[in-house]
């Protein structure tokens, strides 16, 4: 009866957790008939909400908006779904895909292990390029239904903040005006000094994505998350790929256990090798098959020249800015830092660093730098609504998951090792660490895909979830148990309890839990 009655808690409590944290204040269920009263606009106003920007943070909160019964116009120019859905997220996975199948159609000795024959596997280019194309187009054509399913007006041009509660139209001398604004430009692409790009034979994740012609011989600047996915394209396609990365070692954003591990399975069995500690500090397009790509390379401390290169294509994947040059924040005298608007946790514009809110202001997304993740950045337009209509709401970035999507993947949520090491020596409290493996795995193990971890840290004392990270196949889909037992406040003795199905990928984190709390997994 006392486990019984610990799970119908834990239901409960799960039911209501959302992946970025809510108040935990239960709000009246809303329908499209019994909109809320907020609907009435105020006649001094021609919106409610207007939205500069109109990618994924800024479609999340259009609709959440609607929802509350707010009268919402969004200015897309002409950009609906934004870097994600155009130039990021969605066709970068298509691509990623369609290359998987070629490394798992040409990997003869892992099908021979499960009695498959293979004799080879050819590829169309073009054909890749389109179907990375192709989906971007349905997606963004499906945002746009759905705004306009809603009666969401999209204004096709730019939006410029022109004075307070006021939007201009492009450079048209239009304008409309609303009592909350919502910035969600986005990011573009940075491309550090020295670096001339051409998109053709020197370019970003913009250009990479059209895939107009696979290198022999690939450099990419930066192993970050970018970085590491199209290693993964152009290795699977037949490149050869160099990094380089300015920092002293591969992919720092990971945790390093994870990032060890990933170098042992992504980077040495492929022909992939990788400067470290280097900046390119000159990089000049060539022509394809006749003049190769130069890139002049410099110490990151000395700044000495140590080594010249020639590829065919270099890729540029070191990061992005905030797209708020042209926004118009001079007009309202907003202080940005390095391009980053500042916000306060409830999305409000501040003027400056640590200065007042700009009332009627909002900002979310990669212009605000809190979390440069496309998810992060609906979840912050949802969390903006809120506050708009007086729900206070904050989103808690450590519960927001990420994920890489190599082959395998990696992905996770909350503190790496050292970060959860250094905050529980400031505060006081014990790291306690459990791993599971997929090698021991019977899912993993059927698939011939057993390489990979599960790593879960968390506090001794109360059991907290602090962090997790995997490395193994189909991270990205198990991550997300995680961030939602840490968003609900579940311990990692309560989710031991839980049942995992068999045979099935998460056990490998049922066997992490369990390790935790000193329970054996069969």
């Amino acid at each position: 009866m006392k486990l019984l009655t610990i799970s119908k808690a834990l239901v409960a409590g799960l039911a209501t957790a959302t992946a970025f944290a809510p108040t935990r204040q239960r709000l009246p269920l809303r329908t499209r008939s019994a909109r809320p009263a907020a609907a009435s606009v105020s006649m001094e106003y021609d919106y409610d909400v207007i939205i500069i920007g109109c990618g994924v943070g800024g479609h999340g909160a259009a609709l959440h908006a609607d929802a509350q019964g707010l009268k919402v116009a969004v200015f897309a120019g002409g950009d609906v779904g934004g870097t994600c859905v155009n130039r990021g997220c969605v066709p970068s996975k298509a691509l990623l895909a369609a290359s998987g199948r070629v490394r798992d159609m040409s990997d003869t000795a892992h099908l021979k292990s499960m009695g498959i024959e293979s004799h080879g596997v050819t590829f169309e280019r073009a054909g890749i390029a389109a179907h990375a194309q192709q989906l971007a187009d349905k997606v963004k054509a499906n945002l746009e239904m759905s705004l306009k399913a809603k009666g969401i007006e999209i204004v096709a041009d730019r939006g410029v903040l022109v004075a307070p509660n006021t939007v201009g139209l492009g450079n048209t001398g239009k304008k409309l005006t609303a009592k909350n604004i919502i910035l969600a430009p986005g990011s573009v692409p940075f491309v550090p000094p020295g670096v001339e790009c051409d998109e053709k034979t020197v370019f970003t994740s913009d250009g990479g994505l059209k895939l107009e012609f696979v290198p022999e011989y690939v450099a990419i600047v930066g192993s970050g998350y970018i970085g590491l996915e199209f290693s993964d394209v152009y290795t699977a396609l037949g490149s050869e790929v160099t990094f380089i990365e300015a920092l002293p070692d591969l992919m720092p954003g990971f945790d390093r256990e994870i990032a060890k591990l990933a170098e042992r399975i992504l980077i040495k069995p492929r022909p992939i090798d990788y400067r470290l500690g280097v900046f390119a500090s000159k990089v000049t397009p060539g022509i394809p098959g006749v003049k190769p790509v130069t890139i002049e390379m410099i110490d990151a401390n000395t700044k000495e020249h140590v080594e010249t290169i020639e590829v065919d294509a270099c890729m540029v994947a070191t990061g992005r800015s905030p797209a708020t040059m042209d926004l118009g924040l001079e007009n309202m005298d907003i202080e940005t830092v390095r391009g980053f608007v500042q916000t306060n946790d409830q999305m409000q514009v501040l003027d400056g660093p640590d200065g007042k809110v700009v009332d009627g202001l909002w900002c979310i997304g990669d212009a605000n730098g809190k979390y440069m993740l496309a998810h992060a950045a609906s979840a912050q337009g949802i969390s903006a609504v809120e506050n708009m209509v007086g729900r206070e709401h904050t989103v808690n970035h450590e519960h927001v998951p990420a994920a890489c999507f190599t082959h395998p993947e990696v992905a996770f949520v909350g503190l790496n090792e050292a970060q959860a090491q250094e905050r529980a020596e400031a505060e006081g409290w014990t790291l306690g660490k459990s791993v599971g493996h997929f090698r021991a795995n019977s899912k993993a193990l059927a698939e011939n895909e057993a390489d990979g971890v599960a790593k879960v840290l968390f506090k001794t004392e109360t059991e907290e979830i602090v962090g997790v990270h995997i490395i193994g196949l189909h991270a990205a889909d198990l991550i997300q148990e995680c961030a939602n037992a840490m968003a609900a406040g579940t311990t990692v003795r309560e989710i031991a309890m839980m049942v995992h199905t068999h045979p099935t990928l998460s056990e490998v984190l049922d066997s992490a839990f369990k390790g935790a709390v000193g329970m054996a997994a069969h």
